[in-house]
């Protein structure tokens, strides 16, 4: 089940970087917040309608290996990885982040509800 986990987060992050959010959006919940690095707080549709506009661009998202905990229905992943982004047209250079995940199971797939990313040193 780990690794179903991992392959599911995986496709998310390429389908975020490829701009595919209809991919994105089959895995994430229609509840899912986003905090990012700086504390804001994004709901789905601001999340993918920013990759969407153009306005969150993904040019690098490169996970290490994925920690997972699995609980019933209830999964968290963490991970660190190597991100490249442009938001709010200023384009970041490649910096470390840490990443937290939380997956709910509902009718039987797996879906994000909630993620995390902070700077990493």
């Amino acid at each position: 089940m780990a690794d179903s986990l991992r392959a599911t987060e995986r496709r998310r992050l390429h389908a975020m970087v490829t701009g595919d959010t209809a991919a994105a959006s089959a895995i994430t919940a229609p509840d899912f917040q986003l905090i990012n690095p700086l504390g804001l707080v994004s709901s789905k549709a601001q999340y993918l309608g920013g990759i969407a506009s153009g306005a969150l661009v993904y040019h690098r998202w490169e996970p290490e290996a994925m920690e997972v905990r699995l609980s019933g229905d209830l999964a968290v992943l963490r991970y660190r990885s190597m991100l490249e982004v442009t938001a709010a047209g200023r384009r970041n250079p490649v910096r470390p982040h840490w990443h937290v995940d939380v997956y709910e199971r509902r009718d039987g797939k797996w879906q994000v509800v909630w993620s995390q990313a902070t700077f990493a040193p």
